[in-house]
């Protein structure tokens, strides 16, 4: 098969690059670079059935050729990261909104299957857990540029939806659950880059509010094998499912995991959200996915544990951390 993956240089993008590539596909990216690196596919570049493009979804008539040649495509391409989406959510909204839309119109002409990759942030505020896909959303006031990105991702999904039932264009959502794992950047807000950074680094490992919010990690291998699972499967056609872990921790207890495994010297500071964003910043309390319905659909089921994802980055981390005490994110 041929199969599309925009932000294919990015952390997700990369490693289900690497899935397909193993299993005989043809892979063609698309990555602008804005968050994703050229380092994450390097390894990629001489293999013969990789093909790369430097340019941005909006480009029309690379994304239609693109679209004409693949079998599948995988839309990865999104603003992400809390600090990226407090800083800039006009950026966020035209980067979500609108390359969903290219993507979605462009393989409406040749009725191609696309996998629009989702987030647990959609869920919002909401309190009654597991997270379900036929929840209600429950997101913030629109005075809040942290619900921004989950409105943007909402309509995605909205878009998704009525393309299928609409217009009939094969189109599934995967709602990804803190997908954590090697060449994950901490440079946008992501807690566990972050954290392993700090203590690898002796700085303080900066936990924002009390700690005692909580999610569900997933490693990166085990999120690819239900993206490419649901990708291919004919049943999922306008079908939502989340994808996550089911192993519930809170920050600070991550945070003092991070420090034991680490064998790190450094100290677990609480830093107020005003602080670390801005006043009035709301979070998410919990995060836990309910997954029984991607795994009655491909038998999913996380086979990575917490204490396997963390060490895998932290063995990442140390691989790239130089002399100076500076480590350099792919």
């Amino acid at each position: 098969m041929k199969i599309l993956i925009t932000g294919g240089a990015g952390f997700i993008g990369s490693h289900l690059a690497e899935r397909h590539l193993a299993l005989g596909d043809e892979v063609y990216i698309i990555d602008d670079l804005s968050t994703g690196s050229v380092a994450n596919i390097q390894h990629l570049k001489l293999h013969p059935q990789f093909t790369y493009h430097i340019d941005s979804v909006t480009n029309t008539h690379l994304m239609a050729e693109l679209v004409d040649l693949c079998d599948i495509i995988y839309h990865l391409a999104a603003a992400v990261g809390v600090r990226l989406i407090l800083e800039s959510p006009v950026r966020t909204m035209e980067t979500n909104i609108r390359g969903t839309e290219i993507v979605l119109s462009l393989a409406e002409t040749k009725r191609k299957r696309v996998l629009i990759t989702s987030t647990s942030e959609v869920y919002g505020k909401k309190d009654q857990l597991p997270f379900r896909e036929d929840d209600d959303l429950v997101l913030g006031a629109t005075s809040k540029a942290r619900w921004s990105y989950a409105c943007s991702k909402a309509i995605d999904e909205f878009l998704a939806i009525a393309y299928w039932k609409e217009r009939k264009v094969p189109t599934v959502i995967a709602r990804l659950f803190n997908t954590v794992g090697p060449r994950q950047t901490g440079r946008y807000g992501m807690v566990i880059p972050n954290f392993v950074t700090q203590a690898l680094t002796g700085a303080d490992i900066t936990v924002f509010g009390d700690g005692s919010q909580s999610r569900c990690f997933t490693h990166v291998s085990d999120a690819v094998e239900a993206l490419v699972g649901i990708a291919a499967h004919p049943r999922a056609n306008g079908e939502v499912y989340n994808v996550g872990g089911n192993h519930e921790i809170t920050i600070l207890e991550l945070a003092g995991k991070i420090k034991e495994m680490t064998g790190s010297n450094s100290r677990i500071v609480l830093i107020p959200y005003g602080t670390a964003y801005e006043e009035g910043f709301e979070d998410m309390v919990r995060r836990a996915p309910d997954i029984t319905k991607v795994n009655r659909l491909i038998g999913y089921e996380p086979k990575v544990s917490l204490e396997e994802s963390l060490q895998s980055i932290i063995e990442d981390q140390r691989i790239r951390l130089g002399k100076s005490g500076v480590v350099t994110y792919a």
